[in-house]
């Protein structure tokens, strides 16, 4: 089994995870709590560990900060949360997503490949997001 610690952000919809990676300041916690206020559960929030065995890439929190994200303004709170979740779908703030209809992208994570969605600073890609967690992208 391979595990790596990222820094990253997941959440989960009834165990179908999505990996949220950025910089600093990209707004990973703040597009977590916008999924988990739409029903999303915390997995992580910050540092997000991984492991992979066979087809399956999981994600979990480090035991030190398991519930808790930080909501910048208010303060780190905590939450409930899951243990853990397979991941379905990784999110990269770093890069914004320059098409309306953008093509199929992958991106692998300790030897498996995942389904890539760049940033789309819009208001409905949270809802975006949890629509894909709940279904898959068409086409």
């Amino acid at each position: 089994m391979n595990t790596q610690i990222l820094h990253a952000s997941c959440v989960a919809w009834q165990g179908r995870g999505a990996l949220i990676l950025g910089q600093s300041g990209a707004g990973k916690s703040a597009l977590a709590l916008q999924l988990m206020a739409l029903g999303a559960d915390l997995v992580s929030d910050d540092r997000t560990e991984l492991l992979a065995e066979a087809d399956a890439l999981t994600a979990r929190a480090p035991a030190t900060i398991q519930g808790l994200i930080e909501a910048r303004g208010v303060g780190l709170m905590r939450v409930p949360f899951v243990p853990q979740a397979e991941i379905a779908l990784v999110i990269d703030l770093d890069q914004p997503e320059p098409n309306r209809l953008p093509p199929q992208r992958e991106i692998t994570l300790l030897g498996i490949s995942r389904p890539l969605v760049l940033a789309v600073p819009q208001p409905h890609f949270p809802a975006a997001i949890l629509c894909y967690l709940k279904g898959s992208r068409f086409a």
